[in-house]
């Protein structure tokens, strides 16, 4: 089956998701994280914002700046290139796709970060992924040398063929 087809399906999933049993599933799969020698052993972790129908990241991003760890979002560029940028609630700006990036122009350097919590649509056992489809985590993850994890539900467990140019996910969280 073709990644838009397959991304297409488990995105109506996803929207679809009972809101109960997903809350239940996103606490489950926060914890799951926190107790990661992943997550612990991290100082400077970046995540993304997420869109109501993937596991909620605001939890992970408030116990993260409770732990003393500096947190880290991404913000995009055209042409599929794209940053962290330190996450400041205050200073964040809505993207055209409703997705809030921070608004600052300061990178984080790729060396620093420990730790990255990569979104998906699907993921096969082996750990690539389909996303939404623009590039943007493949092209980051290329070079990147610390540790990536992902959190997802059950149904996003997908049997796919990867293509070369993907990056497997060392890590992925399943509810």
């Amino acid at each position: 089956m073709e990644k838009n087809v397959i991304r297409k399906m488990l995105i109506a999933k996803m929207i679809a998701h009972d809101k109960v049993v997903k809350a239940r599933r996103d606490e489950q799969l926060l914890w799951d994280v926190l107790r990661s020698s992943a997550y612990q052993d991290s100082q400077v972790i970046a995540t993304y914002l997420s869109f109501s129908h993937e596991f909620a990241t605001l939890p992970l991003i408030k116990q993260a700046l409770v732990d003393g760890k500096t947190v880290l979002i991404p913000k995009t560029y055209p042409k599929g290139r794209m940053i962290f940028g330190e996450y400041k609630e205050d200073e964040l700006i809505q993207t055209n796709r409703g997705l809030f990036e921070p608004e600052s122009e300061k990178a984080f350097s790729k060396d620093k970060i420990d730790f990255i919590h990569v979104p998906g649509v699907a993921f096969n056992e082996k750990g690539f992924r389909i996303g939404y489809g623009a590039g943007y985590y493949d092209r980051y993850l290329t070079g990147f040398s610390g540790t990536t994890v992902s959190t997802i539900y059950d149904f996003q467990r997908y049997d796919f063929e990867e293509e070369k140019h993907d990056i497997a996910v060392r890590e992925v969280f399943v509810r």
